[in-house]
């Protein structure tokens, strides 16, 4: 019976079973699972790998996205990119390669976003320096799309919040909420950029996706600009890695 998963530690609202065994439904692949594995540390992964040996492929979640490369044979360009790794592929040798979909999610969700011909001369603000943010950079850089990330804390060349003034938000039309602010069940909470100074010409892209719209986005749609969650940017990145489980 193949069978798929998801690392990671605390996985009570995870979408990647939803979705894949909404996918096999469709599919009418009924021998295929998709499970759930809670790990403590990175550690117990050889023991589960003993414990299920028809895995095929697995997803992998904070916080073990950097923690599982001592774990695994190879790591793909795209993982080296980001520098995190959220797709396990099994290969028929018994090798596991790191793959990084993330990127590819955000990059493509982004391309529909925007409107067509719109990324030329586009200037983004990231918020946020964790992990997601790597891969919206990763993505951004392909799409030859200049940025600052914004953070609390200073940050090298990037900026911080109290750097936001009302000209460096108008000469920034994409602005990509990486941080957790707003997530439920915290849905009051938003990043401290300075929303009156948001026009209609400004694009929100929150990779939030529960709730559907957050705190950053109403408050953007407010102001006229358009918005989107990460909830296509999810689906896309579950396929590029199906696709890789299946090449």
């Amino acid at each position: 019976m193949p069978e798929f998963g998801l690392l990671g530690r605390s996985l009570r609202h995870s979408f990647s079973q939803t979705y894949f065994s909404q996918k096999f439904h469709n599919l009418d692949l009924s021998d295929h699972r998709y499970e759930l594995f809670e790990l403590a540390t990175m550690d117990e992964l050889p023991a589960l790998l003993t414990r299920h040996p028809d895995l095929r492929g697995l997803n992998v979640t904070i916080p073990y996205k950097e923690q599982v490369w001592p774990f695994l044979n190879e790591v793909a360009p795209s993982a080296a990119r980001v520098g995190a790794v959220n797709v396990i592929e099994f290969r028929e040798d018994g090798q596991l390669i790191g793959h990084n979909t993330d990127y590819l999610g955000f990059r493509d969700s982004l391309r529909s976003f925007l409107p067509k011909g719109g990324l030329a001369g586009v200037r983004a603000l990231i918020l946020g320096s964790g992990g997601a943010s790597k891969a919206v950079e990763v993505a951004l850089r392909e799409l030859d799309i200049a940025y600052w990330v914004v953070s609390r804390n200073p940050l090298g060349p990037g900026l911080t919040y109290q750097d936001l003034t009302p000209q460096l938000l108008q000469e920034h039309a994409l602005i990509i909420n990486t941080t957790p602010l707003g997530t439920t069940p915290n849905v009051e909470e938003c990043p401290p950029i300075p929303y009156p100074y948001l026009r209609a010409h400004h694009y929100l892209y929150d990779l939030i996706y529960n709730p559907t719209e957050t705190e950053f986005m109403k408050r953007g749609a407010a102001a006229g600009a358009q918005t989107k969650n990460g909830f296509e940017m999810l689906c896309l990145q579950a396929e590029a890695a199906w696709k890789i489980w299946n090449q």
